[in-house]
């Protein structure tokens, strides 16, 4: 009895220890991105929530304090499409990767993947090739995966991470970066939505489908046999006598379950395509890519159909291994000259958008990805709020995610400079209130300085 009571006691001590403490931040410089900047002002963060954001906010007794003099506090960052956590999954590619096979320039070749079993090749829509649709993220969540900590150190606080290999790659899932965590306390949404591909050209063991068109009417035949298994269903539901029961479908099921579906979109002809496709199919989407986006006509098509856009900080660049004297034509060079004016001119616009790492993982190339899109005209807060707010709009947890407001998850960085400077500093980061701090800041190549690489846990 007396080992019982000590254990007891023990399990107790344990919980208590572990228990989130308040943290106040005060004296900061406080971007909170749905309202006003706030010159100097205090944050408390309590069980995980920010509790109380303002310039009179006055300091808990039993909160642990963080000095904020000469920091600004931003929302955390949310990246809106990746592969953080998923195991085996490429980069999220831009789309005009996804369209040629579904992988971006950081993908392992065919020669390193694992070899896959040996199947028959799809002979037509009926065998479903390269469908995964019931694969949700959240269950497949690789919580060692070192990525949570590289994106963290440069300000992520929150993924949404999809898996990307197939046709119908499956649900992605909002992730908060914990470490030390489980997948269930990192979830936040386990399903956002269906990631799609355009994959093209070379078919599924030399089989259906091999082309772009017959990609497209893979797509949707599934759509209409989603349609009538979901008819049979509800007639079923609602009388089940005399009639057999309807199969179980699970590829059938992953798309019905979905709430929207991410559709490719680099260029501007796969802009208006995959737009229209979207109405055809019936289905809520939100395009990724959109390289393209800054010809004329893009914004136009986005505001006429209402469609969200993700746009890829992964811009063009010639590759190294390229021939030198080889030709190239004018549309590749445009798209990689212009493509960062993109987010300048759809925030002009007025288009929802929001930008994406597309396998970018340092936090010096994430910098300085965002950077050349300020550079190329896009507002500095224009950039804060399509990493912050505008994706939790367009997944619609706005409500708890995106600003520093009362009653929202305590997601934040704090930084010593203005965000996306060549000299800032993340000093740290709170995820669901739990503080993390970069290592010591490695220098760049020419002794430039910038924002931590290598993350380490407070």
């Amino acid at each position: 009895m007396h080992k019982l009571v000590t254990s007891l006691l023990l399990v107790c001590a344990c919980a208590f220890a572990e228990a989130p403490q308040a943290v106040a931040i005060r004296n900061a410089r406080i971007v909170t991105v749905s309202g006003p900047v706030l010159s100097k002002g205090t944050i408390v963060l309590r069980n995980g929530l920010i509790e109380a954001v303002g310039e009179n906010v006055a300091v808990p007794a039993d909160a642990w304090v963080v000095e904020g003099e000469g920091l600004t506090v931003y929302p955390g960052l949310i990246d809106p499409l990746s592969t953080v956590g998923v195991p085996g999954a490429a980069p999220a590619a831009a789309a005009g990767a996804a369209g040629r096979g579904g992988r971006g320039a950081t993908t392992p070749t065919a020669a390193a993947a694992p070899a896959a079993p040996a199947t028959p090749p799809a002979r037509g829509p009926e065998d479903r090739p390269a469908t995964t649709s019931w694969v949700v993220a959240a269950d497949e969540l690789q919580t060692s995966d070192r990525r949570i900590e590289a994106v963290r150190s440069a300000g992520f606080t929150t993924v949404a991470a999809f898996p990307t290999r197939g046709i119908f790659a499956g649900q992605g899932s909002l992730i908060d970066l914990l470490s030390d965590a489980t997948p269930g306390d990192m979830t936040v949404v386990p399903s956002l939505g269906q990631y799609l591909t355009m994959n093209s050209g070379r078919g599924f063991g030399g089989g259906f489908p091999s082309a772009l068109m017959g990609t497209i009417s893979y797509i949707r035949q599934i759509y209409l046999d989603a349609a009538h298994y979901q008819l049979v269903k509800d007639a079923y539901a609602k009388d089940p006598r005399g009639m057999q029961r309807p199969e179980y479908d699970r590829a059938l099921e992953g798309v019905i379950e979905s709430k929207r579906i991410l559709l490719p979109a680099t260029r501007l002809i796969e802009l208006d395509r995959m737009l229209r496709f979207a109405v055809e199919l019936k289905q809520p989407a939100i395009l990724y890519g959109g390289h393209e986006a800054y010809r004329p006509e893009a914004a136009a098509l986005l505001a006429k159909y209402g469609s969200p856009l993700l746009v890829s900080l992964k811009w063009p660049e010639k590759s190294r291994d390229a021939d030198p004297d080889a030709d190239e034509t004018l549309r590749t060079l445009e798209t990689r000259e212009y493509a960062p004016t993109a987010p300048g001119l759809l925030a002009k616009a007025g288009v929802k958008f929001a930008l994406y790492t597309d396998g970018l993982e340092q936090p010096r190339d994430i910098q300085r990805a965002v950077k050349k899109a300020i550079d190329a005209g896009l507002p500095r807060d224009a950039a804060i709020r399509a990493l912050t707010l505008s994706p939790a709009e367009i997944y619609g947890v706005s409500d708890r995610l995106g600003s520093i407001e009362p009653g929202k998850i305590g997601n934040l960085v704090v930084t010593k400079g203005d965000l996306f400077d060549n000299m800032t500093k993340v000093e740290m980061v709170f995820v669901d209130g739990r503080q993390y701090k970069p290592e010591p800041e490695q220098p760049a190549p020419g002794g430039r300085g910038m924002m931590s690489a290598t993350p380490g846990v407070n």
